[in-house]
């Protein structure tokens, strides 16, 4: 078994980004493999959440903020100008899109296609061939047909997501991991400075897993002993980043 890493946002924003972050993780894997039907829940997913909330003004107020951070960090000695002017630029590209006025996802409401299968995958068992021929018919394209169009769909939400992913990549740089030990399975600290994320890696082997809580100044991690969903007992050795 391997490191795994466990995150928990805190604060509201942080969460929704982490959220996009994932579903654009499973609409690129569908990209690389053909998962048949089931590459429309991501898709879906993402259309739920763009509807329910314009996330472009956070996203612009964000990479503002960020580009004069790196602007101030250039102006210091020791740093990665070559990093840092990559972020920049990057940073500099995906704030063009966003300022388009039309929401991201909103042209695929007009997809007759999309549209009668939105309506039918929230229930359960609905994508049977009879309840769904058209899927039945796109399914037996050429994978690559699928694919394409699966990239002309998921294009609708790069503007959205391009930037998520260089924003989280930021927040994550602001800490580096440090070992941490926590005692009869349970861990707490607290933070002058006000805190965006919380980063946990430890050891599959342990066989423990975190639960997470907190506020932008403390947060609470309990160990969870998977085999016996209780909390541990015992001491677990960890590794801790804090993100501001």
């Amino acid at each position: 078994m391997t490191d795994l890493v466990y995150e928990q946002p805190l604060n509201e924003k942080i969460r929704s980004y982490l959220r996009l972050e994932y579903l654009d993780k499973q609409l690129r894997n569908n990209l690389s493999h053909d998962h048949q039907h089931r590459c429309f829940y991501p898709l879906f997913s993402l259309c739920e959440l763009s509807e329910r909330c314009d996330y472009r003004n956070e996203v612009l107020k964000d990479i503002e903020r960020n580009l004069l951070q790196l602007y101030k960090w250039q102006e210091l000695d020791h740093v990665d100008n070559e990093q840092i002017a990559f972020y920049i630029n990057a940073l500099m590209q995906a704030r063009e899109p966003l300022q388009r006025p039309e929401r991201c996802g909103s042209q695929l409401k007009q997809d007759r296609f999309l549209s009668a299968l939105r309506q039918r995958f929230g229930m359960p068992g609905a994508c049977c061939n009879f309840d769904l021929p058209q899927l039945h018919y796109w399914l037996s394209k050429p994978w690559e047909e699928r694919q394409q169009d699966y990239l002309t769909w998921i294009a609708h939400f790069e503007p959205l997501l391009t930037p998520i992913t260089l924003l989280l990549q930021l927040t994550r740089s602001t800490a580096h991991y440090d070992n941490a030990v926590a005692h009869a399975g349970f861990y707490q600290g607290d933070s002058a400075q006000a805190l965006s994320l919380v980063r946990v890696k430890i050891d599959a082997t342990q066989g423990c897993y975190p639960t997470i809580s907190g506020h932008k100044n403390r947060y609470a991690i309990h160990f969870v002993q998977f085999d016996q969903q209780r909390h541990s007992d015992r001491s677990i050795d960890f590794l801790l980043a804090t993100c501001a």
